[in-house]
């Protein structure tokens, strides 16, 4: 019943979903890439669940892409799976992503950084992130079969949510305010543990050892844009962990076309 709930609240985070309530609130509206108000120390216990989460957020869009792979050729069908998501999660992650793009490719010192990252307009960095973000995941869907396609969504949805638990249980955040800031303080190592090997025996499970190959690669990618972060900012933003889900994701779809495309 634990995994169950912590599955609903990550689910109830990362989507604009009806789910049913659970002990605590959250409203998925925020603007800071990650969600909105939550009972923090609550969610950072759910951080394990982070990666169930994805595989149903995986598997919704996974049953888009099954359907319209069946009725229509690998580029619209792509494109509407892509879309699906789009539809699911608010574009939540896409959000940080272009606010981070903005913030790290504006220039200017650590707060002006930052003050870009709080802006809601889009700049010339953050429209081409998402212009390439969603590119490259569209494109490499499309180079995938119906069966490896779903197999993929699957693996490339759990990685990439739990490629972001590494920030929250080592790193710091970048503000002095914010949700994400309350989530790390009580994310721990061991859950980071479970949380990984999770996503690890899910990429196993549903890929193979490419899954795993692909899982390590994005897992890998998403750390070292972290650094990157806590080389310029001093930690990381909850537009930072949006980035750092998309950049994983982006390196599932991409691996698992060039082993299975």
């Amino acid at each position: 019943m634990d995994i169950l709930r912590d599955t609903l609240l990550a689910l109830r985070f990362f989507t604009r979903l009806p789910l049913p309530e659970t002990d605590s609130t959250i409203d998925g509206t925020g603007g800071d890439g990650t969600g909105g108000d939550a009972q923090a120390r609550d969610l950072a216990g759910a951080a394990r669940a982070f990666p169930l989460a994805g595989l149903v957020i995986g598997a919704l869009i996974a049953l888009v892409w099954t359907v319209a792979a069946s009725l229509l050729p690998p580029l619209p069908a792509a494109g509407l799976a892509i879309g699906a998501g789009l539809l699911i999660t608010g574009a939540l992650h896409e959000d940080g992503f272009s606010d981070c793009a903005d913030g790290l490719g504006g220039g200017g010192n650590r707060e002006r950084a930052l003050e870009i990252m709080r802006d809601s307009r889009i700049g010339a960095f953050g429209a081409a992130a998402l212009i390439v973000s969603i590119g490259l995941r569209w494109t490499a869907l499309a180079q995938l079969d119906l069966v490896m396609g779903a197999a993929a969504l699957l693996i490339a949805h759990a990685v990439s949510r739990a490629a972001i638990v590494p920030a929250m249980a080592l790193s710091r955040y970048a503000r002095a305010q914010g949700l994400a800031s309350t989530v790390a303080t009580g994310t721990s190592r061991e859950t980071l543990v479970l949380t990984l090997a999770i996503a690890a025996l899910i990429a196993l499970l549903f890929g193979g050892w490419a899954g795993l190959v692909a899982a390590a690669i994005a897992t890998g990618c998403a750390l070292a844009f972290l650094k990157r972060l806590e080389a310029r900012l001093g930690g990381y933003t909850g537009d930072g962990l949006g980035a750092m889900q998309q950049i994983a994701e982006i390196a599932v779809l991409l691996v698992l076309a060039g082993f299975w495309g």
